[in-house]
């Protein structure tokens, strides 16, 4: 490694002395980074190491509570990530959007001060096909006072992070990680296997051309949706005054990734599919890590109508529309939902 170099030790160590991260949460972001590199080895194995194809018994895949069938590098990932948690002393308690419910930190092992939440592989429906998935977590403090923490101790806005990040499977394994001092990025030099920052400080522009949606769910947007994006599709001889391509890739991961990179919005609205259970997106497990990322890195996030970060849990499993990314365009897209919703009342 040359002196140019800094790894993500380095990097939290440096944080640490700075006052801007405790030794505990150092610890923890480490963890889950040598985890990421576990779950980064078998998605590149692929068919190589039998983890493709449905998690379960032959010819009856295997339901996770979100009623969604269970890949075997879903399975896979979430044990990795369960397993190098429990025992360093870091952790209270972690929920996964593969279980049910949260788990505190066995007795036998000493028990921190955080929370963490993950989403192990997101994307997964494009395991099969070799494109990027990814894992994405999420870092809370433990109500003070609390030793055996349940749901309800999950239970806190986006604001509440202490620190939040994903890491994509994809041509290189990049880890992108804020603990509210901005977004940097690391990318795994796998001939050393640590960690390398890439890019300190991510900015995403303000303004784009480019947007992220599932077009083929159009028929069941909101009608401020079907406005937003029919203006979009208009072009330059529409309201809004230029061409915008389309990118779609189904992983979350890897959508907003392209974002932090380059620009863009990110965008799963509400629609008369998803509403009854409030979204098709995971606020905790998804959303509002994404969220803190997006704007530490200057971007914005909204519900459509509300600050992402600034909405209050429910349910560890609550669902949410997102907007995501380059901030005046995440602000038109509320602006029509607003502007609709002001018209109805």
């Amino acid at each position: 490694m040359t002196q140019a170099q800094i790894s993500l030790t380095r990097f939290l160590i440096e944080e640490q002395r700075a006052g801007r991260i405790t030794p505990e949460l150092r610890l923890l972001v480490e963890v889950v980074a040598r985890a990421c590199k576990r779950i980064s080895i078998a998605v590149g194995k692929g068919a190589l190491g039998g983890v493709l194809g449905d998690a379960g018994e032959a010819g009856q895949a295997s339901i996770n509570v979100q009623g969604e069938a269970q890949k075997k590098l879903d399975v896979l990932s979430n044990e990795i990530l369960l397993e190098a948690n429990a025992w360093g002393g870091h952790l209270a308690g972690l929920a996964s959007e593969e279980m049910d419910h949260s788990q505190p930190i066995p007795d036998v092992y000493p028990r921190g001060n955080y929370l963490l939440l993950f989403d192990p592989l997101d994307g997964s429906s494009n395991i099969d096909v070799n494109v990027s998935v990814g894992t994405i977590f999420s870092v809370l403090r433990c109500p003070e006072g609390v030793t055996t923490p349940g749901d309800e101790h999950f239970l806190q806005p986006g604001t509440a992070q202490v620190a939040a990040g994903y890491c994509v499977y994809g041509p290189q394994t990049t880890l992108v990680l804020t603990v509210g001092h901005g977004t940097h990025a690391f990318t795994l030099d796998r001939e050393v296997g640590s960690f390398v920052l890439t890019v300190r400080g991510m900015r995403i522009p303000e303004e784009t051309k480019e947007f992220a949606v599932n077009m083929s769910n159009q028929r069941f947007w909101e009608p401020p949706m079907q406005a937003y994006v029919g203006d979009l599709l208009r072009g330059k001889d529409g309201p809004r005054g230029k061409d915008f391509n389309m990118r779609w890739v189904a992983s979350m991961v890897a959508d907003v990734h392209r974002i932090l990179t380059r620009g863009g919005i990110f965008s799963y609205p509400l629609d008369s599919k998803c509403a009854p259970k409030g979204g098709k997106l995971r606020l905790m497990y998804e959303a509002n890590p994404m969220a803190f990322l997006v704007e530490q890195a200057g971007g914005a996030a909204s519900t459509g109508r509300t600050r992402m970060l600034e909405v209050q849990p429910t349910g560890l499993h609550m669902r949410v529309p997102v907007f995501l990314g380059s901030k005046a365009e995440v602000e038109a897209a509320v602006a029509y939902h607003l502007r609709h919703d002001a018209a109805a009342g």
